[in-house]
């Protein structure tokens, strides 16, 4: 069976490649032109050139595959609004989805983001039921990908598409090149973390959300949506465990709400005076300050998603950085 994978270099598409060809698969990757792949370019896999923008490039990727797994996204959170966010992550997936659709694809598998549900708190966790609440974020990033996440619920309801989506949560792992959710591990490590806010979030262990993924491909529903997750930690916990698995010494000062907002605030204000890209803005504040918890039930019920513990993902990930000399320099 034939699958094509876009974005299959970054720390998903990484991992989910790997689970693909163990599992027997034809892979192919859709990675853009010219640029040098390094998490997979040894894989035994057939590497297709192209831009997620250009429809007679995704027309021709997609020819006679029989399944399409769409990771490919841009996150940048900063700035807040970026009309090229919108377009890969709206029109791009408009793109692969006409093209999955005209070359007869079997199925068609999205990967978008917990952030398309609204979230809760330990005792009451997000579930795929709950409404898109992130809009008052005023992040481009997440009000794309639920746009985009409705492209791909409206082709299956409406046109029977065999499609569905899969929502991750906040992944840890090895193969992040950029890095990405391991600066979180390289700032503790590096002594870099000088506290943590008051709120939470979901982690999950990247390899897991491969396998479910991989899973998808036979099991799961039409048109159904699938938060991918594991266990929610508060910053203070998540940044405990990571200080245990890398030897580390954890942050002990506490944020509050107010000074982390401000805080980012200010940032966003310098960042935009003097262009920079800064690490903490005006809304990652706002998120950081709050709890982001969700439940990962009907993944795991139907499609036999694994609950790896946290820590596991955060020494493959710690272990990745210290091979690759990642761990206090960074490789772009």
């Amino acid at each position: 069976m034939k699958v094509l994978v876009t974005g299959p270099d970054g720390l998903l598409g990484s991992n989910l490649v790997r689970e693909l060809i163990s599992r027997d698969y034809k892979v192919f990757a859709f990675v853009e032109k010219n640029k040098e792949s390094k998490t997979i370019s040894e894989l035994d896999l057939e590497m297709i050139q192209g831009n997620i923008l250009e429809q007679s490039d995704v027309l021709s990727a997609t020819e006679g595959m029989d399944i399409v797994i769409h990771c490919a996204a841009m996150t940048n959170m900063y700035p807040p609004r970026m009309e090229m966010v919108n377009k890969v992550n709206i029109q791009g997936t408009e793109n692969i989805i006409t093209a999955a659709q005209k070359n007869g694809v079997k199925r068609f598998i999205y990967v978008g983001t917990a952030n398309s549900f609204r979230s809760g708190n330990k005792e009451n966790p997000g579930n795929e039921l709950n409404e898109y609440a992130a809009s008052h974020y005023g992040l481009d990033y997440m009000d794309s990908k639920y746009r985009a996440q409705l492209l791909v619920l409206d082709k299956a309801k409406n046109e029977g598409f065999d499609a569905l989506v899969v929502n991750p949560t906040f992944m840890i792992g090895p193969y992040d090149s950029r890095p990405s959710s391991g600066e979180m591990i390289r700032g503790v490590y590096n002594k870099k973390v000088p506290g943590y806010p008051t709120g939470g979030k979901n982690y999950v262990s990247v390899k897991d959300v491969s396998v479910a993924i991989a899973n998808a491909i036979t099991k799961g529903k039409k048109g159904n949506c699938y938060i991918l997750g594991n266990e929610n930690l508060t910053y203070k916990q998540a940044f405990d465990k990571i200080a245990r698995c890398t030897n580390a010494k954890a942050p002990r000062l506490k944020f509050s709400k107010s000074l982390i907002r401000t805080y980012g605030k200010g940032s966003s204000i310098f960042a935009k005076i003097f262009n920079l890209n800064p690490k903490i803005t005006h809304e990652l504040a706002i998120l950081a300050s709050e709890t982001h918890y969700y439940s990962s039930k009907k993944a795991v019920n139907e499609l036999e998603m694994p609950q790896t513990p946290i820590e596991d993902a955060i020494q493959e990930c710690y272990n990745w950085f210290i091979e690759n000399n990642y761990l206090t320099e960074k490789k772009l």
